[in-house]
């Protein structure tokens, strides 16, 4: 299994750090040439690998970590995007009409048609998310929301392997708004920052 972080911000080095942190070789790419951001991901570690998007893409697994308002350039990098996983960890406060009254991550699967998409890592902020996850004991917990239960699954494992505590909330249109911006107010469950004890 191939995994890629596309977006390089706050929220792409958190979820790059965790990869590291457990030995996990991850891509990481922006929309600009990798040798502009090779330095910061050498400063994390060895397995976090600069690539140009079009590279990047080819991943199994593709955390989306750019701003909302880029994801339609970013669909544009692949014909298709069937058999692949998205994850979506953007948040935005675009008002629903612009978003034809959808939750944003509903949007963001129409443009990655094909794709199966799961909504997570987004409900923590980027200095939280950049944290170890394993805390008194517990593990910190991800929220993870998606029409496929498979690709939950899978994501669910993934975010095990990456020292979190997956919770599972169901479909997009439902759990998953617990963790969706919409208009000018935020799901209950975004910014909670929980720690679960096994």
């Amino acid at each position: 299994m191939s995994y890629a972080i596309i977006g390089f911000g706050k929220i792409g080095h958190a979820l790059a750090k965790a990869f590291a942190r457990n030995g996990i070789e991850v891509s990481v790419a922006t929309t600009r040439d990798p040798a502009s951001f090779a330095s910061g991901a050498a400063a994390i570690g060895p397995g976090i690998i600069p690539k140009t998007l079009a590279e990047a893409a080819k991943a199994d697994i593709i955390f989306l970590a750019v701003r909302f308002e880029s994801h339609p350039e970013v669909a544009k990098a692949l014909p298709t995007w069937q058999g692949k996983i998205i994850v979506d960890a953007m948040n935005t406060l675009a008002p629903l009409d612009e978003l034809d009254g959808l939750p944003s991550s509903a949007v963001v699967a129409k443009a990655f048609a094909g794709a199966k998409l799961v909504k997570g890592f987004n409900h923590l902020v980027a200095a939280v998310l950049d944290q170890d996850p394993a805390v008194h004991g517990g593990r910190r917990v991800v929220f993870l929301a998606s029409d496929d239960d498979g690709a939950a699954a899978e994501i669910g494992t993934l975010a095990e392997n990456l020292g979190f505590s997956p919770i599972k909330l169901g479909g997009l249109s439902e759990g998953g708004l617990l963790v969706h911006a919409r208009e000018n107010s935020w799901g209950r469950l975004i910014f909670k920052d929980l720690i679960k004890f096994d």
